[in-house]
């Protein structure tokens, strides 16, 4: 079961939407649960009673109906969100693109212009799926005291020392593995910066033509001739 919350202030524009997700679900055999909200706050207040959304179809300009100036607009909650959850997918609907910047800074996953056609969406819910898929791999390492399992989204580099590769993630864990080795049980999130690291694209923040800096600061070298490369790998990603 999928969890999809769609957010407008235009009534019309988010049952809309809403019908072509169910009909979407219900032609590829998928469950998806689907809610409605008409304001940012409306969903803020539902999200702080339950995280398990999965989807967040988003409307940018909703604060341009708000008559209260403490009203937010789409660029807004999802900021807001970002400073908690990395999980939820947020997919910006919008009839400008003006915000490009703003949605890569939140990690949005797409931009679905108005009026939204079946087909664009469809597009976005096969991709919104095999991602939510990916979020619940693990990676399962042996180590000195047993075995553990680190969720594969929460990595955010790999790195070769020697004949070991140590593995960045919310603990730190070193194993006596290849680097390809690993690479092999990755999703298409990770990118090889060069012979000795592989980074987690989600984690990405800034990249120069030798290296590329996360967003915990870290600065990972990256090879000379992979600069286009790791930039189109972004853009495809998100």
């Amino acid at each position: 079961m999928y969890r999809i919350a769609v957010c407008d202030d235009e009534q019309a524009d988010a049952s809309y939407v809403a019908r072509f997700i169910k009909k979407w679900a219900s032609d590829h055999a998928v469950m998806m649960y689907v809610e409605e909200f008409s304001s940012a706050e409306a969903f803020l207040f539902r999200y702080e009673e339950d995280r398990t959304f999965d989807l967040l179809f988003l409307d940018i300009e909703m604060k341009t109906n708000c008559m209260d100036k403490k009203c937010m607009n789409g660029i807004e909650l999802a900021a807001k969100l970002r400073e908690r959850d990395h999980t939820i997918q947020i997919v910006f609907v919008t009839g400008y693109m003006d915000y490009i910047a703003e949605g890569y800074d939140v990690e949005a996953l797409h931009y679905l212009l108005k009026p939204v056609t079946e087909e664009r969406l469809g597009g976005v819910l096969e991709r919104a799926v095999q991602r939510v898929k990916d979020r619940e791999k693990e990676l399962c390492l042996q180590i000195s005291e047993g075995i553990v399992r680190i969720p594969v989204s929460e990595i955010r580099y790999l790195e070769v020392q020697r004949n070991y590769v140590t593995i960045h993630g919310v603990e730190t864990y070193t194993v006596k593995k290849t680097l390809g080795e690993l690479e092999r049980e990755l999703d298409e999130s990770f990118f090889r910066t060069g012979r000795s690291y592989l980074v987690n694209l989600r984690f990405v923040k800034k990249i120069t033509k030798s290296q590329v800096v996360l967003k915990d600061g870290m600065q990972v070298p990256l090879s000379r001739g992979l600069y286009d490369e790791i930039n189109r790998a972004m853009i495809q990603y998100f």
